[in-house]
């Protein structure tokens, strides 16, 4: 595949600046030549040309038959490592993260925009409390108290027989054995926020272009709200994706880093002054009073993690620079601090005191179920608020996308903490018998495990209806096809079929927000009848219905032993794709193209989730079209596929007005309406893509009916500029065996849409379009040299 162009007729200097999608590509294949070399950037992210267009600025009269081209590869930002393969444990964190961009637009609603997020970072603290939560349960509830009393599992287990409380050991004293177990969630806390630091130095810690920003209107205070506030005066009105500060949340980010760190800590630690205080409770002494100081100081910290939380949001309309160094630093050193008198509080001698049953404190994970629910509702609520002025049939679930969204990242955090908990607990309970003291879970546990298969089936009835549908849509679209190829005379009835197979089978994509509001709906509704259970009966499922109809009793029996099963099943393959991934590079690829999608997003919610790659391939996207107009006055055209397409629009929101004049946009196979456009209508709605087009000189999308990614950007022609979607593309370029395609054509769907002659007729006309090339004397310096002519690899 060869983007070589026909040449514009005039216009002078070009540069095609190359992005490519979701997977990653080589700059070979890019630049369809072996021989290509890093002209600036890293082995992360770089600009790559061919050897042979290296001197390009130096000898422009060589290019004024075609353009430059130079290819901008990103994609060792998300899938260049395979131990970022275990980034697919930290899933629940990013899909939290997703919620917080997905909120309807709002213009002067300041408040309802400041609650929106501050509902969606409280929905992701609480998923930081329910992943300490389960560490804890199976460190100090399973192992620590529960395994360590009772004889057969400490036989079982000779590494845990120093554990012991048949033993008499100095570690036998149930406070000391939590107090060591402790060391397990408290290691992952700080495992966790040693990653949130270390990613954002890698990826994240690139400023944005500074000094070429038209004025903008800086807000009385740094909140999200103040972003939202419409400005006063006639000031440029920049949209979101445009503003200097939206690719540089510094310090956003490291609050919530601290904030998330404290609670964790404060986790392990309520956890060890619950078991304590209630064992002392009624015997007056030192020991006593201590354990309510200690539980009184865990409040006070926890209340300081909710105003942090709570009080600041992101600032966009600026580049904030500031970090509250003392909070970031105080906050978790405080929290650790009073983690360590807790255990040491703990580990204190108490005569006579033994461990059965559960540890108590866990009725945890029922509160943080009902809290979940209640924000989730909550941040319902404010997303129709927000979508009633203006309701745009296109946006996914009504505006509601969201919370369903939120919704889904507190379920997957709850199958994963859940599938943990059960696999170690039938892991340690399986030697033991059913003769011995039973170890299991949590009660609530084993009814959220319950109502997976309840939710299993519920999905199958709308899967079965789409699956009808696109069998019935593929009969229905044969005539079409047979019309766009004019294949009346000779039909090929397996050809149209495929062909009329892979666009129904494209349209599926446009169904997606009926199986996330089902799924989300149905796990709301799920959830709230878990927790109804287990308060009731305070009995998992197969016993709690012993005296019920035996059909009844028998099916709770099932689902509660399917439910376990599938828990830890669905818990077990994401440690095994992650370690496969590990190994296998093409199952790596196949996970980097999960992040290339759900890691665009900057870290607003959740400091946790795995880096934002944008934050460092907008910027460089950026400076590499400023310093090509600066440095030789001429045209650009930035060609984005896919993702790449994403990268390209939020790149060029970034430039000055006078540099966007002189830039063209070429997208193909984009998602930015059909994905994007629909789930992020705050930054990617009609009124966004309209702007953009408003704003820049030209744009082209391509798109194909059997995408199942991209598709139009649906913005229409207005102020005498053309419409930006191109006539829908044939796919395959050819029905049957022609002149020019002897063979049979591949359906290509969402790949080589450059193989299509279309795509070089329009990126030539963008050429055409564009001005010519600013007359420039060029004062070449080191800068230059290092940043457009020279190897730097």
């Amino acid at each position: 595949m060869s983007p070589a162009t026909p040449a514009p007729q005039s216009g002078g200097a070009a540069l095609e600046l190359l992005v490519h999608g979701v997977g990653g590509a080589t700059p070979e294949s890019m630049l369809d030549d072996p021989r290509t070399v890093r002209i600036t950037g890293d082995r992360t992210a770089a600009m790559y040309r061919r050897g042979e267009d290296l001197d390009a600025e130096e000898h422009p009269e060589r290019y004024a038959a075609r353009p430059v081209p130079e290819a901008y590869c990103w994609s060792n930002l998300t899938s260049g490592d395979g131990a970022r393969a275990l980034w697919l444990l930290l899933l629940p964190f990013m899909v939290a993260n997703l919620a917080h961009w997905m909120r309807p637009p709002a213009q002067g609603r300041p408040g309802l925009v400041r609650l929106y997020g501050v509902l969606v970072r409280l929905v992701a603290l609480t998923l930081t409390v329910l992943l300490t939560a389960a560490a804890c349960e199976v460190a100090l509830d399973l192992t620590a108290w529960q395994c360590a009393a009772a004889t057969a599992c400490t036989d079982a287990y000779s590494w845990l027989g120093f554990l012991s409380a048949d033993r008499g050991g100095w570690w036998s004293v149930p406070g000391r054995r939590l107090a060591l177990a402790a060391l397990v969630p408290t290691a992952l806390v700080g495992l966790l926020w040693y990653l949130s630091n270390r990613t954002w130095s890698a990826y994240e810690a690139q400023r944005p272009p500074t000094g070429y920003d038209a004025p903008v209107v800086e807000p009385q205070a740094d909140t999200e709200a103040a972003d939202a506030a419409e400005p006063a005066g006639p000031v440029e009105l920049r949209p979101a994706l445009g503003r200097p500060g939206f690719w540089y949340g510094r310090r956003l980010v490291a609050r919530l880093r601290a904030a998330h760190t404290a609670a964790g800590f404060l986790t392990v630690a309520a956890a060890l002054v619950t078991a304590t205080t209630r064992h002392d409770a009624g015997a007056p002494g030192l020991l006593t009073v201590l354990g309510w100081a200690l539980r009184a100081a865990v409040a006070v910290l926890a209340v300081v993690v909710l105003w942090v939380v709570c009080r600041r949001g992101r600032s966009e309309r600026r580049l904030d620079l500031r970090v509250e160094r003392a909070l970031v630093s105080w906050l978790p050193a405080a929290s650790l601090a009073v983690l360590a008198l807790t255990a040491v509080h703990a580990g204190w001698s108490r005569p006579g005191w033994t461990s059965s049953g559960t540890l108590p404190g866990d009725a945890v994970f029922g509160a943080l179920t009902l809290v979940q629910g209640g924000l989730v509702v909550g941040l319902g609520v404010v997303a129709l608020l927000l979508q009633r002025p203006r309701r745009d049939p296109r946006t996914a679930l009504r505006g509601l996308g969201g919370p369903a969204v939120a919704m889904l990242a507190c379920a997957l955090g709850g199958v994963m903490s859940g599938g943990v908990a059960q696999r170690v607990a039938d892991w340690l309970d399986g030697p033991a018998g059913r003769d011995a003291v039973r170890i299991g879970p949590p009660v609530l546990l084993s009814w959220q495990a319950s109502v997976i298969p309840v939710l299993l089936l519920l999905l199958l009835v709308p899967a079965a209806l789409l699956a009808a549908r696109t069998v019935l849509e593929a009969r229905r679209l044969r005539a079409a096809v047979e019309a766009d190829y004019d294949a009346a005379d000779e039909p090929d009835p397996v050809r149209t079929g495929q062909i009329a197979a892979g666009r129904a089978r494209a349209s599926l994509t446009d169904s997606a927000p009926v199986l996330v509001g089902v799924v989300s709906g149905a796990t709301l509704l799920l959830g709230a009848v878990s927790v109804a259970g287990a308060w009731a009966s305070g009995n998992v499922p197969g016993r709690a219905f012993d005296g019920a109809h035996p059909a009844i009793a028998s099916l709770a029996s099932v689902t509660q032993a399917l439910g376990s099963w599938m828990i830890g099943f669905g818990f077990l393959l994401f440690v095994t794709w992650g370690r496969r991934a590990y190994r296998d590079a093409s199952a790596r690829r196949t996970i980097g193209i999960l992040w290339d999608v759900g890691t665009f997003w900057p870290r607003a919610a959740h400091p946790f989730a795995p880096p934002c790659y944008a934050e460092r391939a907008v910027p460089d996207l950026t400076w590499r079209m400023s310093s090509w107009t600066r440095s030789t006055g001429g045209r650009l055209v930035i060609s984005g596929h896919s993702q790449g397409s994403v990268l390209a629009a939020a790149a060029v929101w970034q430039l000055q007005p006078a540099t966007r004049s002189r830039v063209a946009l070429l997208t193909y196979g984009s998602p930015l309406e059909r994905l994007y456009g629909r789930w992020f209508p705050a930054y990617f709605g009609p009124e966004a893509l309209r702007g953009l087009n408003r704003t820049m000189h030209c744009w082209s999308n391509l798109y194909r009916s059997t995408d199942p990614i991209g598709g139009p950007v649906r913005v229409p022609a207005e102020d005498g500029r053309p419409a930006v979607d191109a006539a829908v593309l044939l796919d395959p370029v050819a029905y049957g065996r022609t002149r020019e395609h002897p063979l049979p054509e591949p359906i290509l769907a969402h790949s080589d849409y450059q193989a299509d002659p279309a795509f070089a007729r329009c990126r030539s006309a963008l050429l055409d379009r564009l001005p010519p090339a600013l007359p420039h004397q060029r004062t070449e310096t080191a800068a230059d040299q290092g940043r457009s002519g020279r190897s730097s690899g």
